[in-house]
């Protein structure tokens, strides 16, 4: 993306913790953010009481005409190792199930019932280039406070969402308060002291709200100092999760199928979360969940951490200017 702004043609003081500092304001336009944004996740982790797993993903986010956001995320475990269920089942020798592979999916869109413009003041941390590496870690930054402009959204948001896992099922039916209850249809129970891994599908939607702050301005100070930017787009949520869709599959043993349809399973749920990136061609982006997933119950409390290094972002505006002759 490429934005032409004008300097501002008047000094603005700023207090900073060795006096007052001058400064030009380069830009302050909270509604100038690129469209999309696509962001490649190397690292997550989620603490599922159901499953632990550790893999990556990719996130992609677009903004359309100030009404709406849309957002599509997957995620998967980077190997049967950090995949704990699965890898636990695929070591159950005597069970005939094949363990599910983790993979989660979500799709949905935030609609934007309020989005608007306010002043705020800003803190923003002095850097230069004079104090590279051990220099610049041995010193405490300094920081100066501007005012600037923060857009506001206040969103209600709706998607869908699906997640394939396996778990433990000697452990879920423990939760549960039950004696192990698995047995065939002719009403064979299956042998004491087995092992059981469970295969879940899990597909459901979310209703929530959301409220986003923008901030997209640059400075440019004197006194040696850099342009320095601060462009951070940060977003909090409240969803509520249902799964009309709860699946657990039959255990297989010496041919013999035994059903699992006495655990029992649970659609309702809820999460929070947050999420952040930077308003910038490349940059980088966090996000974290916590809450109780429908699925197995009893099973369901989860903590969720994710890093999108890098994250690409365009405006997509492609045209170029044309003069007359």
């Amino acid at each position: 993306m490429i934005v032409l702004f004008s300097f501002s043609s008047q000094n603005i003081y700023a207090q900073a913790a060795g006096g007052s500092i001058t400064y030009e304001e380069i830009y302050d336009a909270p509604y100038d953010v690129n469209k999309l944004f696509v962001h490649f996740q190397p690292m997550y982790a989620d603490m599922h009481v159901s499953n632990v797993t550790a893999g990556l993903g990719m996130e992609v986010n677009y903004y359309m005409a100030d009404k709406f956001d849309f957002r599509a995320h997957a995620r998967t475990a980077y190997a049967r190792v950090t995949d704990f269920e699965r890898n636990i089942a695929s070591q159950i020798t005597e069970q005939q199930n094949r363990p599910n592979i983790y993979n989660y999916f979500e799709v949905g869109a935030t609609y934007h019932i309020k989005d608007y413009e306010d002043d705020t003041e800003s803190k923003v941390i002095l850097y230069s280039t004079r104090f590279k590496g051990n220099k610049w870690a041995s010193r405490v930054p300094d920081h100066i406070i501007v005012p600037s402009k923060v857009r506001k959204i206040m969103g209600a948001r709706l998607g869908a969402f699906s997640f394939n896992s396996s778990t433990n099922l000697v452990r879920a039916i423990e939760a549960q308060g039950q004696e192990l209850v698995l047995q065939t249809e002719a009403g064979q129970p299956l042998p004491e002291g087995q092992s059981v891994s469970g295969n879940v599908q899990v597909h459901g939607l979310y209703l929530g709200a959301s409220m986003t702050w923008i901030k997209n301005f640059a400075i440019k100070p004197d006194k040696g100092y850099g342009t320095l930017v601060n462009d951070l787009i940060f977003n909090t949520y409240f969803d509520i999760m249902i799964a009309p869709s709860v699946n657990i599959d039959d255990v297989f043993f010496g041919n013999m199928a035994y059903s699992t349809q006495e655990i029992k399973t649970n659609i309702m749920g809820v999460r929070a979360g947050m999420d952040g990136k930077f308003n910038r061609e490349f940059g980088w982006g966090y996000g974290a969940e916590m809450g109780y997933r429908p699925g197995v119950t009893g099973r369901g409390f989860f903590m969720m951490f994710k890093v999108s290094l890098p994250v690409y972002s365009t405006n997509l505006d492609h045209r170029k200017e044309a003069f007359g002759k």
